[in-house]
């Protein structure tokens, strides 16, 4: 039995539904199909879910905007008419947001979650219908019937444990279910949503529940990349990796997975297989659970630029116990959360992503440096870009630290600052924004001259 997952890109419109329709009948172990919301046409196109978010932005502050509900019914109208579905089917849809207009009951974060939730939720019962009037059994189950329950936090949803065994009976149905991503329910039966890219979340979730034997994602490119497409032309596809890798690269901005997605899959040993939509005969990549190797040494390369460092120094800082703990006491007291610490004898470096504080709440952090932990020195540089390599098997092999300095040295980039992890599977190093793309392509020449084999090692 296979859970397959399809994001919002290969749901977009009535010629994409065909093609998930063919992939979902032509493998009848594909039982469970975890749908996202609409989401773009082209490139300039806005996605259903940001026009909902809108919609709920208007609703809550008094002003509801009927010309962003003009654009979601349209959008759902156009699919419903291409794919010459009942009226009924649509008539559901304009009954659904006409309610959900209605509602006065929700505080703000309840009834944006409800809006925000309505994107898969409504697409899953439009393509239910389609999959039957094309001649395959399938039912929309929601969270909901299915009881799929979940913590009482808005836009920030954690699966409650009890929920797997609630879904085990999904794994015995004869019918194709097609089944909302995004959004579970409390138990007081209010509607509570992931955090964005939360229906791989749920796909993840129905997976290790019915102890499928492969969770499909379905999305738009035929791989994950060793390197980001945008930056390196026609990078390597990766064949396999190991879920440690896959988070690490997620981390540093590989955007295929929302970083916790793939958790309840690779906690029951199931393997995560991401595919194209566009192209289903593609290999694609597998997500193992477990170690893999490649003769490359390094599996992939990702980099996150507008990242913050804040430099503090004082003399023998490593005798004075508890300093880091006041260090990291002031970041909470400013709401501020940390993402790295590298440290020396004297002096730390602490990274924070940019958006999380202001140049005042920084200056601010800098003055209670020198007023509360009577330090030597301390400032912050904003424009850090930092840069993952991430492979399995540089744990055993020399020389690949020095091969990334000096690559970096020849390409005339200086490196602020390298942190490598406790594990060996991930090394960390800094550089200013402005040269991501070209530290990026010389790294690939460096570790991807040639294309490599991978295998699992069990």
């Amino acid at each position: 039995m296979k859970v397959i997952k399809f994001g919002g890109s290969s749901l977009a419109n009535a010629t994409q539904l065909r093609k998930v329709f063919n992939i979902v009948k032509s493998d009848s172990s594909r039982k469970i199909v975890v749908v996202s919301a609409p989401g773009k046409r082209s490139s300039d196109d806005e996605k259903v879910t940001d026009l909902l978010i809108q919609l709920a932005t208007s609703h809550i502050e008094g002003n509801y905007d009927e010309e962003v509900l003009k654009k979601i019914l349209v959008r759902y109208k156009e699919i419903s008419d291409e794919l010459e579905l009942k009226p009924e089917v649509f008539e559901l849809v304009r009954i659904h947001f006409k309610n959900l207009k209605e509602r006065n009951d929700l505080s703000s974060e309840y009834l944006m979650d409800a809006y925000k939730a309505s994107g898969e939720d409504l697409n899953a019962r439009l393509i239910a219908s389609y999959f039957n009037q094309e001649g395959l059994a399938a039912k929309y189950v929601g969270p909901r019937e299915a009881k799929l329950w979940v913590s009482d936090t808005p836009g920030e949803a954690r699966v409650l444990e009890e929920s797997y065994h609630e879904l085990e009976y999904l794994q015995l149905t004869n019918e194709v279910i097609v089944f909302p991503g995004f959004y579970g329910v409390t138990k007081e039966g209010k509607i509570v949503t992931f955090s964005r890219g939360g229906s791989d979340i749920t796909g993840s979730i129905l997976a290790n529940a019915v102890n499928a034997d492969e969770y499909e994602n379905f999305t738009d490119v035929d791989a994950i990349y060793v390197a980001s497409p945008k930056i390196v032309h026609k990078p390597l596809p990766i064949d396999v990796l190991s879920y440690t890798e896959m988070r690490e690269l997620s981390y540093a901005g590989f955007s295929v997975f929302h970083t916790e997605a793939l958790l309840p899959s690779i906690k029951k040993g199931i393997p995560v297989h991401v595919c194209n939509t566009n192209n289903p005969e593609a290999s694609g990549t597998y997500i193992m659970k477990g170690k893999v190797t490649s003769p490359n040494v390094i599996s992939g390369i990702a980099s996150s630029p507008g990242f913050v460092s804040i430099y503090v120094k004082k003399y023998l800082m490593n005798h004075e116990i508890g300093f880091l703990r006041k260090v990291l006491t002031i970041f909470e007291e400013e709401g501020i959360s940390i993402e790295h610490i590298p440290t020396g004898i004297d002096d730390a470096t602490i990274i924070i992503r940019g958006e999380d504080a202001t140049d005042e709440q920084l200056e601010s952090i800098v003055e209670r440096f020198y007023a509360e932990l009577d330090v030597d020195e301390a400032s912050f540089t904003r424009g850090l870009c930092l840069i993952m390599l991430v492979g399995e098997g540089m744990v055993n092999m020399v020389g690949t630290t020095a091969r990334v300095a000096s690559t970096l040295a020849r390409t005339q980039i200086n490196i602020e600052l390298y942190n490598q992890g406790v594990s060996e599977v991930s090394m960390m190093f800094g550089i200013l924004d402005q040269y991501e793309k070209k530290a990026i392509r010389a790294l690939y020449d460096e570790f991807f001259g040639e294309e490599k084999e991978y295998q699992v090692v069990e």
